[in-house]
């Protein structure tokens, strides 16, 4: 982890998130990495379970009045018209540097003047700022909210408006911000844990980089027979799209994941496609390293499984929008041989099965080399990450 400068390690620093109830999520890894960085700051959240702030043992939580709750994380999206009270009632009036962590309501709080308030956008709140996709499976449930979502719209707006400085988990997500906000974005990629999610055949040096032996990468590219989707099993990460292909292509796809949209894809799939459910850490990293590519359907805002994919020297074959085409470097879709310049994926589009079917039975993995996938994940590190974090922070303090 880098050492905070001087300029940051007097200052009274609180670092909060949206909520801290779902284990493993890709937000609250990120957050995760934003409290190590400042590691005497106190924590905020809207609710939080125990097992979560077992992570924080020692430090100051604070939560709102939505941690009283009954039932809150069964309840926890019916509550959304509430996030905003909360996140307003907290009192932050003690801290000189207030980072937070936000993908729908954390940036919302209100400061002091004095107080540098720097936000970590994962995305402004698909919700109520895209509502026709994330009401892709309930139209009429959209339909029905549409005031309270003008509402949410409002309040958002404006409490972006107190955000001495936004950052951006990426390229697209920094143009919805402005788009969004009328705000200007500095941009900080997240990272991959690079040392959990590592290919076959592969050893990490001192320095964090790899090397492989060739004999193992042979052995390793006879080995993927399976495609491969790790998402949440939500309606709008599209992945019927996946099953589809995989049904009309005749190809193997193994889907891990739980979600309110399981049940819908264990009756599409056909006999090559596995609905895995959640699996242990080791079992995916398994996973990761045999299959033939990943799979990614959805319009992510940047898309972390792409990386642990290619950190296990595996290609990815995503629909070409959003956060994949800064993680994903597309090779030629008819090349038959290795390539040798550094391609690890492709895309596909239109977002539709049939489109990703086409892919799936040309699909040579031989022509991506597992080297080179692993080369690019590397960019993408925690303690670049938290370098960069940092420099943007102690920029924004300094003004």
């Amino acid at each position: 982890m880098p050492d905070l400068p001087n300029s940051l390690k007097n200052l009274r620093v609180a670092v909060g998130h949206d909520d801290l109830t779902v284990p493993f999520e890709g937000g609250g890894k990120v957050f995760s990495a934003i409290a190590e960085s400042f590691p005497n700051a106190d924590i905020f959240t809207s609710m939080a379970n125990p097992e979560r702030l077992t992570e924080f043992s020692g430090r100051k939580v604070l939560t709102t009045f939505m941690q009283k709750i009954p039932m809150k994380r069964k309840l926890q999206k019916a509550l959304f018209l509430l996030y905003p009270l909360a996140f307003e009632s907290l009192d932050l009036s003690n801290y000189d540097l207030v980072i937070s962590s936000s993908a729908r309501f954390a940036h919302g709080v209100v400061t002091r003047p004095e107080t540098k308030h720097v936000c970590y956008m994962h995305s402004p709140g698909r919700m109520f700022w895209e509502p026709e996709s994330y009401f892709s499976d309930s139209p009429t449930l959209g339909k029905i909210l549409t005031p309270a979502l003008s509402y949410l719209r409002l309040w958002d707006h404006t409490a972006a408006q107190r955000v001495d400085q936004f950052i951006a988990n990426s390229k697209n997500i920094a143009g919805k911000i402005k788009r969004y906000y009328g705000r200007d974005a500095e941009v900080v990629y997240p990272f991959v844990d690079l040392e959990r999610f590592q290919a076959i055949g592969s050893k990490v040096d001192r320095q964090g980089g790899s090397y492989f032996r060739d004999s193992e990468i042979t052995t390793e590219s006879k080995r993927g027979q399976y495609f491969l989707v790790v998402t949440r099993l939500a309606p709008w990460k599209r992945v019927e799209i996946a099953v589809g292909a995989a049904n009309e292509a005749g190809a193997k796809l193994k889907v891990v994941g739980i979600g309110p949209d399981e049940k819908r894809l264990r009756k599409m799939a056909g006999p090559g496609v596995e609905i895995l459910g959640g699996v242990p850490d080791d079992q995916l990293t398994e996973l990761y390293q045999n299959c033939s590519a990943l799979i990614m359907t959805q319009e992510e805002d940047f898309g972390i499984t792409s990386l642990e994919a290619q950190a296990c020297g595996k290609p990815v074959i995503a629909y070409g929008a959003g956060g994949a085409l800064e993680t994903i470097v597309a090779g030629p879709v008819k090349a038959k041989t290795l390539t040798g310049q550094g391609q690890t994926g492709e895309f596909f589009t239109p977002q539709a099965a049939d489109a990703l079917a086409k892919i799936l039975k040309e699909f040579d993995p031989k022509r991506y080399r597992p080297e080179d996938c692993r080369a690019n994940a590397e960019r993408f590190s925690k303690e670049r990450f938290q370098r960069e974090l940092i420099k943007v922070v102690e920029r924004v303090i300094e003004v």
